[in-house]
């Protein structure tokens, strides 16, 4: 479920909209183009021939392009179509430009994927116009992909914390069981709680609990592997979902996150606020009747019994680590 990497709402169209590409192998009509459209104020990026054109839109972030139909090595047409067969982000508008001016030529332009069509030789003030007309296309698109991308945003992320929200949690959970069944690799979870939550919300007021919240949620970010999934369960508890590992790893993770915590300070009016963390862990082991409701079942259990053994620790379903002497089992 990769989420979408877009500029940020309401922001105008970036300077890639400014650039053209010129595909054009004769070096007089590039030049002339060239120099038109520096004075419309857009940059250029030339190609004298279809494979150096197809390498730069392979590459480059153009947003506009003009083709000659007849090229070396790789005609418009066939560009248009290796260009429509890219998985890009963002969409780029082609006009081509030919000599060809029957009905049958137009037609298989635009088929091959061009989105505008001019025939030789060019009348400069429609071309100005239609790059106008292409700038506003682009804009449109990517105002839809920006909207898109915000109800993506809303529908799985977590408004106060930006981290994943419950129902896309259990998602990721579900995937990566599936996933680790398939390979044969374990999955582990952690159930997190902040302790005394209520105290706090009592004592400094919901505004001072969400900081709270918001703050750990950023460690837990930073203190993970980028491919880990961080969502927020529900109130004050916080799941992570860790791909290929096992309960011994859990356990570190668990720690690491429950040190890194331990150590963190908030200011409050009159004083610094420390605040903990009670984790349970459980792991898939690779067998192939874990669910993610039993898993959750695990994790839970595990942190009750953190909480219950004096909170600000780590308990497990199955605690493969030497137990200290005078240490409560896991279970």
């Amino acid at each position: 479920m990769p989420e979408p990497k877009l500029r940020p709402s309401g922001s105008a169209p970036g300077p890639a909209v400014r650039t053209v590409l010129v595909a054009e192998d004769d070096l007089v009509s590039i030049r002339l183009l060239e120099r038109h459209l520096q004075s419309w104020g857009y940059t250029v990026i030339p190609a004298r021939n279809g494979e150096d054109a197809w390498a730069i839109l392979r590459e480059a972030d153009v947003r506009l392009a003009l083709l000659d139909w007849m090229m070396p090595k790789v005609d418009g047409p066939e560009l248009c179509r290796r260009v429509r067969g890219l998985s890009k982000d963002r969409y780029t508008y082609i006009i081509l430009l030919t000599s060809r001016d029957q009905s049958e030529d137009i037609i298989a332009g635009l088929e091959a994927g061009a989105d505008d069509y001019m025939t030789k030789p060019v009348h400069f003030l429609e071309l100005q116009a239609r790059l106008q007309t292409g700038q506003r296309i682009i804009a449109l698109e990517d105002k839809l992909r920006q909207s898109q991308h915000d109800l993506y945003k809303l529908a799985t992320r977590d408004g106060l914390t930006e981290l994943w929200n419950r129902t896309t949690i259990l998602e990721f959970l579900d995937e990566e069981l599936v996933r680790g069944r398939r390979l044969g690799h374990p999955t582990g979870v952690i159930m997190i709680d902040l302790d005394h939550f209520k105290e706090i919300n009592d004592t400094y007021g919901h505004l001072t609990g969400d900081r709270v919240i918001s703050k750990a949620a950023a460690y837990f970010q930073k203190s993970v592997r980028p491919y880990d999934r961080v969502g927020r369960y529900g109130g004050d508890e916080m799941l992570v979902v860790l791909p290929d590992c096992g309960l011994e790893e859990t356990i570190q993770v668990a720690e690491r996150l429950r040190k890194t915590v331990e150590k963190a300070r908030l200011r409050v009016p009159g004083r610094m606020l420390r605040f903990t963390l009670s984790l349970g862990c459980a792991s898939s082991k690779n067998e192939a009747g874990r669910s993610v409701d039993r898993m959750i079942r695990e994790s839970d259990r595990a942190l009750y019994e953190a909480k219950q053994n004096g909170r600000n620790r780590v308990a497990a379903a199955r605690d493969p680590r030497p137990r200290r002497k005078g240490e409560p089992h896991a279970r």
